[in-house]
Formats: C-alpha cells, sequence, structure tokens
C-alpha cells in the first residue's frame, strides 16, 4: 500500500502525471498503477451486497456463510468500477494487458468483447442480479431462464494499447417482450475521449428446453427499475450501422475456413460456445492482406443458432461492395473513404448440414502509422 495517497482517484492523477505535455488525442501512454487508499470508494452508492449473495450463500437454515461475504466484499473493493450517481448505469476501469494485444501491440476486438461482456455481468452483480448464467434475475433461475445474444455490434475508433487504460460505462434497457438491450460507451480513461461504442441485444432461453421464451412482466419489472428513465442509446444517429441488415451470403465465396473445431475453453457458464468466440471465427476467414493492412473498425453479428462442443463450423467471407457515398455526394472525400474503407459479408454454418449459425458485416480502415 502506498502511503500518503490521498487522492479521491489515484487512477487518474498518475495517469495524468505521466504526462509531461497536455495529453494529446488518441496518444499512446504507458500508465503505472498503483494501490491506493481512495476516498472514492465510501462514495460509491449503497449496494446492498447481500441481495448479491443471498442465494448462493444460504444455508438450509438460512443464515448465511460468512466467509462467501467476505470473498464478495473483497473482490468488490478490488474491482475498478461502480454505478453510477443515479443509480441507472455503471462504469468500471480495465488495464490492457500484455496477453490482451495482438500483432499491432492493440487490444484485439476479441479483448473488447470480453471486457464489454465482464462489464455487463459486472453491472447485473452490482444490482443484486446473479452472475450464474450471465445476469439472471430471480425470477429466471426459478423459471430456468438464460439470456443468450442476439446482435452485437461494436466500434472501434482507437484501439487502446498495452497499459493503457479504458473506461467502459454500461447500461440496460427494456425491448418489450422481445428482451433486453444493452449499450455501452468505451473511453481513455486519461483523457475522456470516446474510442469506441457498441450495442447489443439480448433474448431469453429455457435452459432445459433451448428453446427462446418471451420476457414475462415478473421478469421485466425486475430488472426495469435499473433501467434509464427514458430511452438513452450509444448509437442516437439516424441510420446508423448497428441498424442495417446483415444479407445472408451466398455460394460462391470469395475465402473460407472450413472445419473448425469449437474447443473446450469457448464453451461459457451456460454449456453454449460463448458469443466472443464467434468473433474469432468469423476473422479465420478474412483475406490476410485485408490483415496486414487493414483494421476493424466496425463489426456486427447477428447470432441464429447455439453453437455446441462437438459442432464443426464453417467460416466464409465475401468483400460488400459500398454503393453509397456516405451523404457526401461522390465528394473527393467519399472516393477517399471508398479507397480506405472495404466491407466484408460473413457467414458461419455447421459443416455437417448448413445450417446457418451466424452471419456478420465487418467495416476494415487503413492501418493507421503508429
Amino acid at each position: 500500500m502506498l502511503k500518503g495517497c490521498k487522492s479521491a482517484d489515484p487512477l487518474r492523477t498518475l495517469a495524468h502525471s505521466r504526462s509531461v505535455a497536455a495529453p494529446k488525442p488518441f496518444s499512446r501512454r504507458r500508465i503505472a498503477v498503483l494501490s491506493c487508499s481512495s476516498s472514492s470508494s465510501a462514495s460509491r452508492p449503497s449496494r446492498a451486497p447481500d441481495l448479491a449473495i443471498s442465494d448462493r450463500t444460504a444455508g438450509s437454515n438460512g443464515d448465511l456463510n460468512r466467509s462467501a461475504i467476505a470473498s464478495v466484499s473483497f473482490a468488490d473493493r478490488l474491482r475498478l468500477g461502480s454505478l453510477t450517481e443515479d443509480g441507472l448505469s455503471y462504469k468500471e476501469n480495465f488495464i490492457v494487458r500484455s496477453y490482451e494485444v495482438g500483432i499491432n501491440k492493440t487490444a484485439t476486438v476479441e479483448t473488447i468483447a470480453n471486457l464489454l461482456q465482464e462489464v455487463g455481468c459486472n453491472h447485473a452483480q452490482s444490482v443484486g442480479f446473479s452472475t450464474d448464467g450471465f445476469a439472471t434475475t430471480p425470477t429466471m433461475r426459478k423459471l430456468h431462464l438464460i439470456w443468450v445474444t442476439a446482435r452485437m455490434h461494436i466500434e472501434v475508433y482507437d484501439y487502446p494499447a498495452w497499459g493503457d487504460v479504458v473506461e467502459i460505462e454500461t447500461w440496460c434497457q427494456s425491448e418489450g417482450r422481445i428482451g433486453t438491450r444493452r449499450d455501452w460507451i468505451l473511453k481513455d480513461y486519461a483523457t475522456g475521449i470516446v474510442i469506441g461504442r457498441a450495442t447489443s441485444k439480448w433474448v431469453m432461453m429455457n435452459q432445459d428446453t433451448r428453446r427462446l421464451q418471451k420476457v414475462s412482466d415478473d421478469v421485466r419489472d425486475e430488472y426495469l427499475i435499473h433501467c434509464p428513465r427514458t430511452p438513452r442509446l450509444a448509437f442516437p444517429e439516424e441510420d446508423n450501422s448497428s441498424l442495417k441488415k446483415i444479407p445472408k451470403l451466398e455460394d460462391p465465396v470469395q475465402c473460407s475456413r472450413l472445419g473448425l473445431v469449437p474447443r473446450r475453453a469457448d464453451l461459457d457458464m451456460n454449456q453454449h460456445v460463448n458469443n466472443v468466440t464467434y468473433i474469432g471465427w468469423v476473422l479465420e476467414s478474412m483475406p490476410q492482406e485485408i490483415i496486414d493492412t487493414h483494421e476493424l473498425q466496425k463489426i456486427t453479428l447477428d447470432y441464429r443458432r447455439e453453437c455446441q462442443h462437438n459442432d464443426l463450423v464453417d467460416s466464409l467471407t465475401s468483400l460488400e461492395s459500398i454503393s453509397e457515398d456516405h451523404g457526401m455526394n461522390g465528394s473527393a472525400t467519399a472516393r477517399k473513404h471508398k479507397q480506405d474503407c472495404c466491407q466484408f459479408l460473413h457467414f458461419l454454418r455447421l459443416s455437417s448440414d448448413g445450417l446457418e449459425i451466424n452471419r456478420g458485416r465487418t467495416e476494415w480502415r487503413k492501418k493507421p502509422a503508429r
């Protein structure tokens, strides 16, 4: 423990102290993080930890397991996240680890997706929902219901590098009887600049029958109290990319990787292949020349079918022509955008019978000079 550290936000203080000059947008900093005694934890909203652990720590006579309480509280103190002041969203800070970066020495899109999933689960736990089955409510657990991803859209404007600190804010809102929507905003912690956004749609599935189920009033009421009172969208722009339909990729395709095998490590706590694994499978069939010269800036995935451990998967990819000028009416800027960016359609299917697992779209930009 560093003695004499009184800052209300030691992480931000240390992040800024590393720069002699004023920080530049999207600059690459290496940030040292020290353990400091901080008053920020004392200002956190009341979080009623007993709600988060009651169903897992109660014994047959209703007594709470004190060691389990201590374990949860200790993890909560170490976690660099908390509910916001209004209690309707959750923020957490993450340091990019060495094993989370790729060949460009920046975080991979799979790392980004995993962090989104982590902060979403931590948000659910902070309001008292169980993380068994990814943020299931009490009624859902009673009825053996789980959340499964129906659609995921991620945009990354600047990838954080090894040692950078990323602040992620997330919130959830109702999609009526269909399911729920969860959004995220990613910021460079030192500068506060938005470096990415994401949105997703989730539907309920019966864990025993593996059939989808409509959201009941009981379940909806349980999570609605933790949602923004008015709709809040990570992508408020009209006709934004997250809304675009993805056409089915038909044969013949330009690139393919056949017979991909799910690993045991790809299975999540709901006993199916984790949604982040599909991102890796999609990228497996990308042309190498694009991987060498471009970086992913947008990815949209529609999840159509569960994938189990014994399934073999084919990944198919083809270039999608960009016919729109993005409102720039054929200007020189629009032509340069077309030259620097390219879009691809993707299709994941079962190798055995060709049934569709997932369809996707990716948009790539020229790699910036580092």
